[in-house]
């Protein structure tokens, strides 16, 4: 179907703003005239053009008469730019074909009514999974003001992170962290727990290739302010935020002195002597944070899942063995007493970084009973 067609072009297009828009969406826009493409663009960066403007802008005068494809339900509203229906308007584009309708209750169907009472025909929902995938993170977000969650981890084929002694590296090969270097682009936000911190000191930056990678905002679960103040954490270079999550009651002093080295410290609750996730994930969306990588160790991941805000998993498996029970698994604590009780995944993708096998799926939230 030619429809299809543009709007996977669309789609691809929009993926090039990946970890770059927040907290806008990745959006796409190819203009078509006469079987022939006569402009694209896409969401560059947040506060930029959008990507119908751009595509606009690409067509040079060329869209009159024409048929646009666009990702997302053009905007409707004035925000840091004007709204993109009127610029759609006055460029004589007569044809809208939307992948998806805006998913913020607020503005949902505006800017599509808006072209139709404007006399531009308007077909919604082509490839509407693949464009509400593309901008997961926004459409959580946008309806729960909590950040779509991402539960990362790598283990050996017999389920240990890492051996007794607490040694993980490397477990996984270099394509396979090149990929989270990727995720960790594409994301707000990373969260370890302290004991992550204190056995491997990790910086938690990103490095990918062939482009500017955008280091996310580092959180860190220390529910008695007990970091060293040697940590890579409190010590490196980054255009982003390293927080300290903690509980109530810490010394002052401490905080002082992180706050004086340029550390957020973010207060919380605690539940059984432990961060409260749950109420944390809102106090990060609270913060404007839209997605959330976890990259923590058996009792974040515990914390993590047990609490239900994981959205999406991504396990990677190396081909090696400890042969033993004594290396630390993926989840600490106790599981439930019956197979019939665990944890679905659904949408399961598998994919292969030479060797190493990555299992990418969603959480059925609703089978939790762990």
């Amino acid at each position: 179907m030619v429809d299809e067609k543009y709007i996977k072009m669309a789609i691809e297009l929009a993926g090039q703003g990946r970890g770059y828009t927040a907290p806008n969406p990745m959006v796409g826009a190819v203009i078509v005239k006469a079987g022939v493409v006569v402009g694209k663009g896409y969401h560059e960066q947040a506060g930029g053009p959008h990507a119908e403007i751009n595509a606009i802008a690409d067509a040079c005068g060329r869209a009159d008469g024409a048929t646009l494809y666009v990702s997302l339900e053009p905007c409707n509203h004035h925000g840091r730019t004007p709204p993109c229906t009127e610029a759609i308007i006055q460029s004589g584009i007569r044809r809208v074909v939307v992948g998806m309708e805006d998913p913020n209750p607020d503005v949902r169907g505006g800017g599509i009514q808006f072209l139709k009472d404007h006399g531009i025909d308007v077909i919604s929902g082509v490839l509407r999974d693949e464009s509400e995938r593309l901008n997961e993170f926004f459409v959580k977000y946008v309806s729960t003001k909590r950040p779509f969650v991402i539960l990362k981890c790598a283990c050996t084929l017999d389920g240990s992170i890492a051996t007794r002694t607490g040694d993980s590296k490397w477990i996984t090969n270099e394509q396979s962290r090149g990929f989270v270097h990727e995720l960790r682009h594409a994301v707000d936000a990373i969260m370890v727990g302290i004991g992550t911190v204190d056995k491997d000191n990790p910086r938690l930056t990103t490095r990918v290739e062939n482009k500017q990678g955008c280091d996310p905002i580092r959180i860190i679960l220390d529910s008695r302010l007990s970091i060293s103040p040697d940590a890579h954490l409190l010590n490196i270079v980054s255009d982003s935020d390293t927080v300290i999550v903690t509980g109530p009651d810490v010394p002052e002093e401490k905080r002082r002195q992180l706050t004086a080295r340029g550390v957020r410290i973010l207060s919380t609750q605690l539940k059984d002597g432990q961060i409260d996730i749950d109420i944390l994930m809102t106090r990060l969306g609270e913060m404007g944070i839209t997605s959330l990588l976890i990259e923590g160790g058996s009792r974040v991941n515990a914390s993590a899942i047990r609490a239900g805000i994981v959205d999406k998993i991504y396990f990677f498996y190396a081909p090696k063995i400890l042969g033993a029970n004594d290396g630390i698994p993926v989840f600490a604590g106790k599981g439930p007493a019956l197979m019939s009780e665990s944890l679905r995944i659904k949408d399961v993708t598998v994919h292969r970084f030479e060797d190493d096998v990555m299992i990418e799926g969603y959480v059925i939230i609703d089978d939790l009973t762990i």
